[in-house]
């Protein structure tokens, strides 16, 4: 076996997408090399494989530019940990999944040290500056995209980037049954559907839930019948999403639920919800939406001048047509009353202001693109990786 008799791989994940992205691979990789040992940063779904958990991957769950400063200590003092157990330890390979921000680093110091390492999705490239991507290349010897679009990227760099699928695309069908996701939820059959998603981060929840709050209040106004339903990604979220409401007459027709953001997404007329992955989970449910987001001022003002996005578009759908589908409503532009303005043409008459024909056949071309067998092929791709190096 070219990884040795029993191989070790760290991994290190942040937020439960990267636990379990972390999880199958971890699966998949057992498949190939029987005798492996799993240790690193991980949750509970990386955790129940059997891996050797140092720290909790919710400790990595902070981003932004200003937002992260409170937590640098720590997060420097967990990085430091965690070069100085991966070095003694002399892994058959070292997995940074997601979580750029603390793993590239981490990585290109494992590097420098001869360690063998991977990057398990690709920061976007697409959208900040890319020749980013000639630095990500410095820090993992093999980065395993979940988007068509990117290796063509990391190619005009030298970096070795392979395309694995993307493991949202297996989670929805090509044409969702919203009858079936509203009897799951109990959501009424014959009245219109908001799903409201303020974001799955508390500083997100603290940013926008208000003004989605208030958005939902002026289309109930005009459409009485209305019902939304909020799902929300953790208790610390619905908490913090419940006290910022106000409205009596909105209270009656909000329902907010915990999880289930891909059935209250299916079951809805449209979607309102931030930008980030939930908007490539509503392109994948086939619902209009309408992406609305708020940077930290500070940090807003830091990403535009020093210029680091390369993009005039921010969400999924309209980065991978190359195209505007969806509105997106950014920073000052992100008020209750644009919202409730973009969305209203959906939810007034659902049956008459249905998904215009491009935008749904667009959102199938781009589900299909997306399939594929994300775990399977990032454990070959890793394997690949330890047989190649090993050749040389």
């Amino acid at each position: 076996m070219t990884a040795g008799a029993n191989p070790l791989f760290v991994l290190v994940a942040g937020e439960a997408s990267g636990d379990l992205l972390g999880a199958n691979l971890i699966t998949e990789l057992r498949v190939r090399f029987p005798t492996a040992h799993f240790a690193g940063i991980g949750g509970p779904q990386m955790a129940a494989t059997g891996m050797e958990i140092w720290h909790p991957a919710e400790k990595l769950s902070v981003m932004g530019l200003v937002e992260v400063l409170p937590h640098l200590p720590q997060l420097l003092a967990i990085r430091h940990d965690v070069v100085k157990r991966t070095r003694n330890l002399r892994p058959t390979a070292f997995i940074g999944i997601d979580a750029p921000d603390f793993n590239l680093g981490l990585e290109r110091k494992l590097k420098r040290a001869g360690i063998r390492t991977a990057h398990y999705v690709s920061p976007s490239v697409w959208a900040w500056k890319e020749k980013r991507a000639a630095k990500i290349g410095r820090s993992a010897d093999r980065v395993l995209c979940l988007f068509p679009m990117e290796p063509p990227i990391y190619a005009r760099y030298g970096v070795d980037a392979r395309f694995v699928g993307h493991p949202l695309a297996a989670a929805f069908a090509m044409e969702p049954d919203r009858a079936a996701a509203r009897h799951t939820l109990d959501v009424p059959a014959d009245v219109p559907v908001l799903a409201l998603l303020p974001g799955s981060r508390l500083g997100e929840i603290r940013r926008l839930g208000r003004d989605f709050l208030d958005a939902a209040a002026l289309l109930k106004q005009q459409i009485p019948q209305l019902y939304i339903v909020a799902p929300m990604a953790n208790a610390a979220c619905r908490a913090a999403f419940e006290a910022l409401q106000r409205e009596p007459e909105l209270t009656s027709g909000l329902r907010v639920i915990d999880g289930n953001a891909h059935a209250a997404m299916t079951a809805a007329d449209a979607v309102l919800l931030a930008s980030g992955t939930a908007t490539l989970e509503a392109m994948l449910a086939k619902r209009p939406m309408v992406v609305a987001y708020r940077l930290a001022p500070l940090t807003y003002r830091i990403v535009t001048r020093l210029g680091l996005l390369r993009t005039n578009v921010y969400s999924l759908p309209n980065i991978l047509a190359e195209k505007t589908l969806v509105p997106e409503l950014m920073q000052a532009a992100c008020t209750p009353e644009a919202i409730a303005a973009a969305l209203l043409p959906y939810l007034r008459d659902p049956r008459t202001h249905a998904m215009p024909a491009e935008m749904l056949a667009t959102f199938q071309r781009l589900h299909r693109e997306l399939l594929g067998d994300p775990d399977r092929s990032a454990a070959a791709a890793i394997a690949d990786l330890l047989a190649s190096r090993s050749a040389h």
